[in-house]
Order: C-alpha cells, then sequence, then structure tokens
C-alpha cells in the first residue's frame, strides 16, 4: 500500500515542498497525495518538476511514475492568495486529511504524511481542532495519543500539548505520564529498539528540588515512573529539565518525556529543526509530519525547503 501525503494549506509551503520531495523520485511510487491538482500542477510548472499528475478517485488507481493526486473536493488558485489566510484553504487542508484518515482506516494506504495547516485557516472553516492531532483524534474517536518530535540528534514524547501552561500542570497526572510512557515504548520498540531508555523531565525547576519549588514530581511524576520500571521499562527521572534534553542529546537516553509543549519543542528545534519529524503516537494508524508550519511569508517563492517532508516520508517508511 502506498502513503497518503496531505497536501495541507493550500496557500502555505505543503504543496511546494510535496513537489519537490517527490520530484527525487524516490517516494513517487509509495504515495498518493491528497489535495488540489491544480495547485500542485502550478508548483510541478514553477519548479521546473519532472512530474505528471494523475487525477485518481480511489488509492487502488494509482499508477507508477505519476504524481497520482486524489481529491476531496476541488479548489482551484482564482480560490484563494497564496500566503494569505482563508477559510477555503482551511477547509480543503481539513478534508484532504479527512479523507487520508478514511482511507488509512479501511486499509487502502499504509501511513498518513502531512505537510502542514493553518489553525486558524481551519477554524475560520468551522473545523475547531487545536491541530493535525486534535482532528485525527476526533476522526478516529480515540484519544490514546501523543506527540512526538523525532529526530536523530533528540526524541521527545509530550504529555500534554495544546493547552494553556496553567492547564498543562493539572493535566500531568501519574495516569497520564505512565500512558505516555508506555506509548513512548511501543513506539522505540516499532523503530527496532528493543530496550529504549528514558528520560522523564521534572514539571517545575530543578524537578521540583525535593518539593521545593512544587510537589508535582513528589505526587505525580515519581510513583507514574515506579509503576513503569516496574512494568520492566527503563526510566529515569524526574531529571531537571535543564540537563535532561542535553543528556538524551549526547545518547545516554532514547527519548525524553516532556511535560508540556514547549520544554520539548524548543530543544528539539534548536538542535534539528530542519529535519525534525512531528509522529502522531499510540493511534490505530500511522501518522508523521513536517515539524514546521505553512510559513506564508515565503509561500509560492519556491524558496521552502522540503527536507522536513523527506525526513517525514523516510520516518513513515521505518516504522511501518
Amino acid at each position: 500500500m502506498r502513503m497518503a501525503v496531505t497536501m495541507g494549506d493550500p496557500a502555505g509551503v505543503g504543496p511546494e515542498i510535496i513537489v519537490k520531495a517527490l520530484k527525487h523520485k524516490e517516494y513517487l511510487n509509495e504515495t498518493i497525495v491528497y489535495g488540489s491538482a491544480e495547485v500542485l500542477q502550478y508548483y510541478i510548472d514553477l519548479l521546473k518538476a519532472d512530474l505528471k499528475i494523475r487525477i485518481i478517485e480511489q488509492a487502488e488507481e494509482a499508477r507508477d511514475d505519476h504524481l497520482n493526486v486524489i481529491e476531496p473536493r476541488q479548489l482551484r488558485l482564482k480560490d484563494f492568495e497564496i500566503g494569505k489566510l482563508s477559510a477555503a484553504c482551511g477547509d480543503m487542508a481539513f478534508q484532504c486529511l479527512k479523507r487520508a484518515v478514511e482511507d488509512a482506516v479501511a486499509g487502502k494506504v499504509s501511513a498518513i504524511v502531512t505537510a502542514p495547516l493553518n489553525k486558524e485557516a481551519m477554524n475560520l472553516a468551522g473545523h475547531h481542532y487545536d491541530g493535525h492531532t486534535g482532528a485525527i483524534m476526533h476522526l478516529l474517536n480515540d484519544d490514546h495519543c501523543r506527540m512526538v518530535l523525532w529526530s536523530d540528534k533528540l526524541k521527545v514524547i509530550h504529555v500534554t500539548t495544546h493547552v494553556a501552561l496553567r492547564k498543562a500542570c493539572d493535566l500531568c497526572t501519574r495516569e497520564r505520564v505512565e500512558e505516555t510512557i508506555r506509548i513512548a515504548a511501543e513506539l522505540l520498540k516499532r523503530s527496532g529498539n528493543a530496550h529504549p531508555h528514558f528520560a522523564v523531565a521534572g514539571l517545575n525547576p530543578h524537578a521540583g528540588e525535593n518539593g521545593l519549588f512544587g510537589d508535582e514530581e513528589i505526587r505525580q511524576i515519581i510513583p507514574a515512573i515506579r509503576q513503569c520500571c516496574a512494568e520492566g521499562l527503563q526510566v529515569s527521572g524526574p531529571l531537571p529539565p535543564d540537563t535532561a534534553f542535553l543528556r538524551a542529546s549526547q545518547g545516554e537516553f532514547d527519548m525524553v518525556v516532556a511535560m508540556y509543549h514547549d520544554q520539548g519543542h524548543i530543544p528539539l528545534k534548536m538542535l534539528d529543526f530542519g529535519s525534525g519529524v512531528n509522529i502522531s503516537a499510540g493511534l490505530k494508524i500511522l501518522r508523521t509530519s513536517v515539524d514546521h508550519g505553512t510559513a506564508f511569508d515565503i509561500a509560492g517563492k519556491g524558496i521552502a525547503s522540503e527536507e522536513s517532508m523527506i525526513s517525514a516520508l523516510k520516518a513513515a517508511e521505518k516504522l511501518l
């Protein structure tokens, strides 16, 4: 089965990086693009890519040596302005994702690789989600999902992501930390790492300093770590967040368990922004994504890098 590649927001860099990634031909016969054929053709012409589009209705109709495209609905270039926020593009991004999820559940595609969408545009279109992960969880009716940032230099899984920081602190419960570690272990074992070693970052400065700077580590995080260790997992922590990521980047740990969004995102993007991959772990379908946004400021200029898209394709292939 081929992998589904969703175009993301058509006004952003998604269509461009897809064309750039597929023009190398390595993944052309392994993918189906869910998006607008007209928009993709625009970038094929702009980039002078040797690609021929074939519009198909069903994944089974895909043919080798073509850029196979499924259009969940039609979107023309005249319907929006490249680099500008629009509800039309937000709806197209959601419809592409929805159809790809449906095909993945039906076993028509083996994985989903997503180009970036714009959360504001998607919400303008009436699809009220916090991003790809929230939308996929709703479509699957499954909330057992964690965001993973994956690169050769550092791997991070998040206990919480797109919530206010005040709420994130309340969500870092023993049960949620335990589940996050188990999901991380399953993912790394799937990648071929039979005995992964995890570092759990503390929620508070200095991991609470034995309750001096907060007691969440004592009440929630330490009991979760002890339970996972009792299950045979190799887990260290809670460690002061300011050193946990450094030690992991030096090879001491296979993955860091971060408590909230920026705690995990900042170190990985500092270390490896260009080739980082976003993975939705714990779901019954496999989804990887580029680890950057729609970049409206450079959309349509032909200068966006496809490095993260290629990394997302490689990660999906590795985890299949």
